[in-house]
């Protein structure tokens, strides 16, 4: 039996996959290593993991995380998967190569994530051959969530929002005074995952001009600063993953055309792509 797990910054898909290719599916908070430790993941898995799941039965876990960007981020993941499930090998990497796998198999071409946090890569049916770093929520993330997120709120703490947005935010989201916002900001746990639950009233109020406007905006800056400088970028058709790219995925095929980009695949979450790739490979194992 092994395990497959997309894990993004909020939340974390996981695939159990038996012998028979039989799936049992689940999900888990989200484990960012730049935002939790080992100690906090193992605990949040410990109250998490379905009680029927046969821990000593694991034989190997695929962790595909955000913010997996080095080896010791991903031995953060590993030592908590190697705590819960002590007879597997556990196999931690970043989750664009999730991306590019459930995209495009083993074919080569260009594959992003635009939900709570942004990435892109170009891959070549094995590995990523080339990345233009996102640089994070701080400083980059272009088009993501905590991105539209931080618009939203910056325009509410300014009083700039149009058209009855204030108070709708303020109703929709419970927001208390600006030192209470800023101090769930600066001061307490994963500010982007906080940030980019404000995409959600972009979607909620994609009727109005100013929500689509930032939309708009915020995906055009995405290709402006990431996407136009891969290589030949044009002659890959653009694919993505994520909630954020999904739900706009209208705005994101209108924006991809402009630059000159076909859009290929849009999907709302890995999870199934990436098992039935696991899956591939599980079956040539066993047929070798």
């Amino acid at each position: 039996m092994i395990l497959i797990a997309d894990g993004g910054s909020t939340k974390c898909n996981w695939c159990q996959l038996d012998d028979a290719n039989q799936r049992v599916y689940f999900n888990t908070e989200g484990y960012n290593p730049d935002f939790i430790d080992t100690a906090g993941i193992a605990a949040s898995l410990t109250e998490h993991l379905p009680s029927t799941l046969p821990r000593d039965a694991v034989s190997e876990v695929h962790f595909y995380g955000a913010g997996v960007s080095s080896p010791e981020k991903a031995e953060v993941i590993a030592a908590a998967l190697r705590q819960l499930f002590p007879n597997a090998q556990a196999y931690v990497t970043e989750d664009l190569l999730a991306a590019a796998r459930a995209l495009l198999g083993h074919k080569p071409g260009f594959a992003a994530i635009l939900g709570t946090g942004t990435n892109s890569c170009l891959y070549d049916g094995e590995k990523i051959t080339y990345n233009v770093d996102s640089l994070g929520y701080f400083l980059g993330d272009e088009g993501s969530g905590s991105y539209f997120g931080k618009r939203l709120l910056r325009d509410y703490l300014r009083g700039l929002l149009p058209d009855g947005l204030q108070e709708a935010l303020q109703k929709d989201y419970n927001l208390g005074s600006r030192n209470s916002i800023l101090d769930r900001l600066y001061n307490q746990p994963l500010p982007n995952r906080y940030l980019a639950s404000f995409a959600k009233f972009a979607y909620d109020h994609n009727n109005v001009a100013y929500c689509r406007e930032i939309v708009l905006e915020g995906f055009e800056t995405f290709f402006q600063n990431l996407v136009v400088h891969y290589p030949k970028y044009q002659d890959y058709s653009f694919n993505c993953i994520g909630s954020v790219g999904y739900n706009f995925r209208d705005v994101l095929t209108q924006v991809a055309r402009r630059h000159g980009m076909e859009v290929g695949k849009i999907i709302r979450s890995p999870i199934d792509d990436l098992v039935s790739f696991h899956e591939q490979e599980q079956n040539e194992k066993r047929n070798a």
